[in-house]
């Protein structure tokens, strides 16, 4: 069985229903994000906006670069829990990539859904949103490596959408989002003057453990399969193929890079608690 080239198998998955799905995900997702933006040039609060002075009633009192990064987290922490319910279900909770029940007839490579295909395309729709932003304020939102981390997470996904080739990986990389919220709440903590609190501690360990199952383990596992299925993988078409052995390690190296970060600043954080709580 050889690998077929990448025309003929998205010309095959790409029928219309499929591309006026897609679109029409991809542009939902988009919206969703955009709204951030419209309403900032209208001089209104989105919907984090409106609910952050009531959380936190310091927030009028922020910089304007303040303001739009913690909105723009917000949205991220829903995208962030969407993705990785949404990925969790195709993982865990559906048999699409149960090869005890599906299709023996059906590569595990070659597995999809309309419903799957929705979740990558609006998950491709925030991500160019995101992208968008970043760019847009750079480097207020992020700097290079948030620009590389979306560019190849849109590249993959986009791959994988159009092909519906090698989604099963694509959703286990998706379900690292899980990890966005805890980011997002330290960063709020942060912000708002919290860094001295129980909270801020336990959001840091929380975060240090979901990173390291998450955006480690997680990744051991998904070469460690990659590696058992290497015969299916090679059957992916010649761009797909190149870009499951590059891709992934390399989103896999950004993530044991920020991980270094996270536990040496656990580490601080731990430190200064202990110290604290010595000295009263």
């Amino acid at each position: 069985m050889e690998a077929r080239t990448g025309f003929s198998i998205i010309a095959e998955h790409a029928t219309p229903n499929n591309q006026i799905l897609w679109l029409s995900s991809v542009f939902g997702g988009f919206v969703m994000c955009k709204f951030r933006v419209m309403f900032s040039v209208m001089k209104a609060y989105e919907l984090t906006g409106v609910i952050s002075p009531l959380i936190f009633k310091g927030f009028i009192k922020l910089e304007n670069s303040k303001k739009l990064e913690w909105k723009n987290r917000g949205f991220s922490t829903f995208h962030a829990i969407f993705a990785a319910i949404g990925a969790l279900y195709f993982l865990v909770f559906s048999d699409l990539f149960d090869e005890n029940t599906q299709n023996q007839q059906v590569l595990l490579i070659n597995r999809s859904s309309a419903s799957l295909d929705t979740l990558l395309a609006m998950s491709i729709g925030y991500f160019l949103s995101d992208l968008a932003m970043i760019i847009w304020t750079y480097p207020t939102l992020g700097g290079f490596e948030y620009i590389l981390h979306h560019g190849l997470s849109m590249l993959a996904m986009g791959q994988a959408l159009l092909s519906g080739q090698v989604q099963f990986y694509i959703l286990i990389v998706l379900f690292t989002e899980i990890t966005t919220p805890f980011v997002n709440l330290r960063w709020y903590l942060d912000v708002a003057g919290k860094k001295n609190s129980t909270l801020y501690v336990l959001n840091g360990v929380a975060m240090f453990a979901g990173w390291l199952v998450a955006r480690v383990i997680l990744f051991v596992y998904f070469f460690y399969h990659m590696f058992t299925h290497f015969d299916q993988v090679k059957l992916v078409y010649p761009m797909g193929y190149y870009s499951l052995l590059t891709i992934p390690p390399a989103l896999a190296a950004m993530n044991l890079i920020w991980f270094r970060k996270i536990a040496k600043g656990l580490i601080k954080t731990l430190t200064k608690s202990k110290g604290h709580s010595h000295s009263s």
